[in-house]
């Protein structure tokens, strides 16, 4: 909350309202065209726009990918090249982030294009959960809705 000061000089609180939130994968430049189509045919996410950086060391390099959204189960998130100048180029120790994907058709999800670690377990509120790791080192939680779970033995 940020504060602001009334007519009369007394420190008010002021309310922001954030309209959404958007997770921004950053992947090692210049692999965030290919996230984009993995993302695209793994998981059925759509591409709603794209900037591209206009600096490039030559004229046959591809642009960097400065940010593209992407939408999937209507939830956005970017996705971008890492670049020197960027500020998420840096990777930090300790930190980490997974991105939970429901389904309903658990089987048919976990049977994509990236690579299950371990077997399925049980998750909260009776459901089944696998995490399966995209070629770029991100975790996705694929789970089962809780309303039909499935048994793990």
């Amino acid at each position: 909350m940020a504060q602001e000061e009334d007519a009369n000089g007394a420190s008010a609180e002021k309310t922001v309202t954030f309209t959404a939130v958007k997770p921004q994968l950053t992947v090692e430049a210049p692999k965030a065209a290919d996230a984009i189509q993995f993302y695209k045919s793994a998981f059925g996410a759509v591409e709603c726009g794209r900037s591209l950086n206009p600096k490039r060391k030559a004229d046959q390099e591809l642009p960097h990918i400065l940010s593209a959204e992407l939408q999937l189960a209507g939830f956005a998130f970017l996705v971008s090249d890492a670049t020197g100048d960027s500020a998420t180029a840096g990777k930090t120790e300790g930190v980490s982030m997974s991105l939970c994907l429901e389904t309903e058709n658990f089987e048919a999800a976990v049977d994509g294009d990236a690579a299950t670690e371990g077997e399925a377990s049980a998750c909260c509120g009776g459901g089944v959960q696998a995490v399966l790791k995209d070629p770029y080192g991100f975790a996705w939680i694929i789970c089962s809705s809780t309303k039909k779970a499935e048994t793990v033995e």
